[in-house]
């Protein structure tokens, strides 16, 4: 079992900033990709941003420039950083990780609980 607390939400007014992060624990044997997406009200969730083992990163066009995502393997835990936060990035946040169990083992998925970021006009 692998468990993810992540941590960070809260309210913020618009331009503001925020950071979150995500700590893994449990039966890890390699951490391959980890992400963040989120699920605003009445929508899918979507893709925020994702790093790869080797740093690669990927965004969503709509937090390009505004969001950084890293990692640090040490501590198994996830960031983002997000700047100029505008009322539509108001979501719920869930941090995802890529992991292996064993060395034999097949890539599975992991998710946070979630957490809510609110950013007021």
């Amino acid at each position: 079992q692998v468990q993810l607390v992540e941590s960070g939400g809260g309210l913020v007014q618009a331009g503001g900033s925020l950071r979150l992060s995500c700590a893994a624990s449990g039966s890890i044997f390699r951490i391959n990709t980890m992400g963040w997406y989120r699920q605003a009200p009445g929508k899918e969730r979507g893709l925020v941003a994702t790093i790869t083992i080797s740093g690669n990163t990927n965004y969503a066009d709509s937090v390009k420039g505004r969001f950084t995502i890293s990692r640090d393997d040490a501590k198994k835990t996830v960031y983002l950083q997000m700047d100029s936060l505008k009322p539509e990035d108001t979501a719920v946040y869930y941090c995802n990780v890529r992991h292996t169990a064993s060395r034999f083992s097949v890539p599975s998925d992991a998710w946070g609980q979630g957490t809510l970021v609110t950013v007021s006009s």
